[in-house]
């Protein structure tokens, strides 16, 4: 299966139901200008094409064209500068994850990226949009992710 299989309503709904996995289809609809029963379709043969892998939603980025993982640690160029980087990010749709950390750097940033060059264009406008140096880390596998925590 190549990304161009996935149109951009799909990538929409897939958009929608990872922000909000109990989106229901009306909302769903409206959001995509498609009627209740044609989302239902979509998110049906979606889930059978093993894009949804269940509802919180895990998607499976590498099949909607986003196969580039990486972890981001930012710090500011200017301590002394307000500590507002979360919402100067916040626009940055590769950006999955923002946690504030303890150690040398402020946040670390789980990004997803169709490619390197896309990589590369993302922590440009990173570092601009934040004015803070970055330390990039790319993922080559993934085992488990957002397993469900027991105990």
């Amino acid at each position: 299966m190549t990304t161009s299989d996935v149109e951009a309503t799909d990538r929409r709904i897939l958009e929608l139901l990872a922000t909000d996995g109990r989106m229901s289809y009306t909302d769903l609809g409206k959001a995509t200008g498609l009627s209740t029963s044609a989302v239902h379709q979509r998110v049906k043969r979606l889930e059978t094409r093993g894009l949804i892998q269940g509802y919180g939603a895990t998607i499976n980025h590498a099949e909607i064209g986003l196969p580039l993982t990486a972890l981001i640690s930012i710090r500011p160029i200017d301590p002394s500068q307000p500590d507002d980087c979360p919402d100067r990010l916040q626009h940055l749709t590769e950006i999955e994850s923002c946690w504030s950390v303890a150690g040398e750097e402020s946040y670390v940033l789980k990004v997803r990226t169709a490619t390197p060059a896309a990589l590369e264009d993302l922590l440009a406008r990173i570092r601009h949009a934040a004015n803070v140096s970055t330390r990039t880390t790319m993922v080559l596998s993934t085992y488990y992710e957002n397993r469900p925590v027991t105990g």
